[in-house]
């Protein structure tokens, strides 16, 4: 019963990871960071397969939960092994690295988010969407939408009614050239700053 029990887990522990790893691959190189949207995979933009998987991997950790209590006793004589002497000190060695690991793993979760200098590009709380148009850009940066026509070598019959995604595919310039413009035009223009 417990030899079939502890299969039937490690297969489920190995179809996690499994899966884990090609969400994994399928967000960092098939749908890279800014891909997700124009491309989907079955329908799902890179954000949707964010979602499955961090799922995914609560489902994993879970299974690994379950795994360890299934060996928690090998796991006890394994720290511990035959009394000796240092039965004790071993077993402290192996719960302060096992609280060290804990720690770790959770100072990402509970460490401060930081906000780099290309992040305050985009102004307090503005965000460029491709929907936007050139008219709203410039309302939410103070930054002349004649100026970022120029800057971008657009035609100058480029109205300012125009979705930003659309002269972006058009054009073949990227978001990041907008918040460098944006950016630098601020530099060059302290008053326009917001």
């Amino acid at each position: 019963m417990k030899a079939t029990l502890n299969f039937v887990i490690d297969i489920i522990a190995f179809i996690g990871f499994l899966f884990l790893t090609m969400t994994g691959v399928l967000m960092r190189y098939i749908l890279p960071p800014g891909s997700g949207r124009f491309s989907s995979i079955w329908g799902l933009s890179r954000h949707e397969w964010g979602a499955i998987h961090f799922w995914i991997s609560v489902a994993f950790f879970s299974v690994l939960i379950v795994h360890l209590l299934l060996h928690w006793r090998w796991i006890i004589h394994a720290i511990t092994g035959r009394p000796s002497e240092q039965s004790g000190l071993r077993a402290g060695l192996g719960i302060v690295g096992l609280l060290a690991l804990i720690a770790l793993s959770f100072a990402p979760v509970i460490s401060p988010v930081e906000q780099a200098e290309g992040a305050l590009t985009r102004g307090k709380g503005i965000q460029i969407r491709g929907s936007m148009t050139l008219a709203e850009l410039e309302q939410e940066t103070g930054v002349p939408a004649a100026h970022v026509i120029e800057t971008l070598n657009l035609p100058d019959s480029t109205s300012k009614n125009q979705r930003i995604g659309v002269l972006k595919r058009t054009y073949g310039f990227e978001m990041g050239d907008i918040r460098r413009i944006i950016r630098e035009y601020r530099r060059e223009s302290p008053a326009q700053q917001q």
